[in-house]
C-alpha cells in the first residue's frame, strides 16, 4: 500500500472513530436527565426555533448546557417537530423524552373543581383564581355571562354541572362555563324525561330548583330522596317549604353566617317561610344525585326534618315529634360544646 493510501486510510479511520464517538455523545446527551428537582410547567412560545428553544431550556435550568443539542435534532429529526404550548415537565424525564413531549403537542392539563352546592358567584370567583385561564368575561355579573351564553340571566343559577374540569393553558373562562352549561342541560333533560309520575313540578327548572334545595340541605347521599319527600309532601299539602338555605340565598351579601328570627320574617322572593311553593329559581348548583332525588323522591309521610347532631337528620311526620327532635338536637349540641 502506498504512503498516500495509508494516510487516507488513517484519516478515514480517525473520522470514523470521531463520528462514532460523536454519535455516542449525542445518544448520551439524549439520555441525560433534566436538571429539575420538581415538577415544572414550561411554556414554549409560538414561532420558537431550535436555537431559541435550546437557549430557553438552558436559561431556565431545564437541561444542562451541551454542544450536542443541535446534533441530536439532526440525528433524530422527529424530535425537531416541537409544537408551541404549555407542558408539564417531570424530574424523571430525559432530554429525549422532553423533546418527544414537545413534539407530541400533549399539553399540560389543569384541574378546576366546580363544587356542587356552591353558587354561580362562587364558581366565577374560582375561575378568576384558576391558573393559565384566558379571561374573556369583563366582569362576573350574571347579565354579562348570560349575554355571552345567549340565555336568560334567570337561567344561570343551578344550570351548570358540578365536576372537575380539565383544561389546557389559554382556555377561556367562557369555554369552561359553556362545557358545564351544556353538560347540565343534557343531564336535566335526561332526568326530566325519566322523572316519577305526578310530581308537583310545572317545568324542568322547578325540578332543578328543588334539587338545589336538597343539595344545600344534606350531604348524606342516602338522605337525599327522603329530604325530597319532605318538600314534595309539603308542596302537595299546601305547606310552606320553610327551608333556611332559600332565606340565606335571598339575603345575598347581607348574610353574615348567622340566621336570625328577623331574617326569617323579612320578605324576599326566596324566603320560603313567607312565600308559598318553590322559590323563583335554584339557589345553588345541584349535583346529579340531588337531581335524581328531586325526580325520584322517597315515598313517605314525613313533613319535617332536623339535624341530629351526628351528620344526618331526624325525620318526623308531625309537629310534636319534630319539636322533640329539635330538643334532642339542641341537647346533643350542648353536650358537644361542654366536652
Amino acid at each position: 500500500m502506498s504512503r498516500s493510501k495509508k494516510i487516507l486510510a488513517s484519516i478515514v479511520a480517525i473520522v470514523g472513530v470521531a463520528a462514532a464517538l460523536s454519535y455516542w455523545q449525542i445518544k448520551q446527551f439524549a439520555s441525560t436527565p433534566l436538571t429539575l428537582h420538581q415538577e415544572t410547567i414550561y411554556t414554549l412560545p409560538a414561532g420558537t426555533g431550535r436555537v431559541a428553544l435550546e437557549a430557553q431550556l438552558e436559561s431556565q435550568n431545564i437541561i444542562p448546557h451541551s454542544i450536542w443539542f443541535g446534533a441530536l435534532l439532526k440525528v433524530e429529526p422527529e424530535l425537531a417537530t416541537f409544537k408551541a404550548g404549555t407542558y408539564r415537565l417531570e424530574p424523571t424525564m430525559t432530554v429525549r423524552s422532553l423533546l418527544q413531549l414537545l413534539a407530541s403537542g400533549k399539553e399540560a392539563q389543569f384541574p378546576l373543581r366546580l363544587v356542587e352546592g356552591q353558587r354561580l358567584t362562587e364558581w366565577l370567583s374560582e375561575l378568576r383564581k384558576a391558573p393559565y385561564i384566558r379571561h374573556t368575561l369583563k366582569d362576573d355579573q350574571f347579565a354579562t355571562l348570560a349575554s355571552e351564553l345567549k340565555v336568560d340571566p334567570q337561567q344561570l343559577e343551578g344550570n351548570f354541572f358540578p365536576d372537575t374540569y380539565l383544561y389546557t393553558a389559554n382556555t377561556s373562562d367562557l369555554a369552561i362555563l359553556q362545557r358545564a352549561h351544556e353538560r347540565m342541560k343534557k343531564t336535566i333533560d335526561q332526568v326530566w324525561q325519566e322523572r316519577a309520575d305526578n310530581l308537583p313540578y310545572k317545568t324542568p327548572q322547578d325540578l332543578v330548583t328543588m334539587a338545589s334545595i336538597i343539595e344545600k340541605e344534606t350531604a348524606v347521599s342516602e338522605e337525599r330522596a327522603r329530604v325530597a319527600s319532605v318538600f314534595i309532601n309539603r308542596l302537595r299539602t299546601g305547606m310552606r317549604l320553610q327551608t333556611d338555605p332559600t332565606v340565606i340565598y335571598g339575603m345575598g351579601p347581607a348574610y353574615n353566617g348567622t340566621l336570625t328570627r328577623k331574617d326569617l320574617e323579612t320578605a324576599t322572593d326566596y324566603n320560603t317561610y313567607i312565600i308559598n311553593g318553590l322559590p323563583p329559581g335554584p339557589i345553588a348548583m345541584p349535583g346529579k344525585a340531588s337531581l335524581q332525588a328531586a325526580a325520584h323522591p322517597e315515598k313517605s309521610n314525613y313533613l319535617y326534618f332536623v339535624a341530629d347532631g351526628k351528620g344526618g337528620h331526624t325525620f318526623t311526620t308531625n309537629l310534636a315529634s319534630h319539636n322533640r327532635a329539635v330538643q334532642v338536637y339542641r341537647q346533643t349540641l350542648k353536650e358537644k360544646n361542654e366536652q
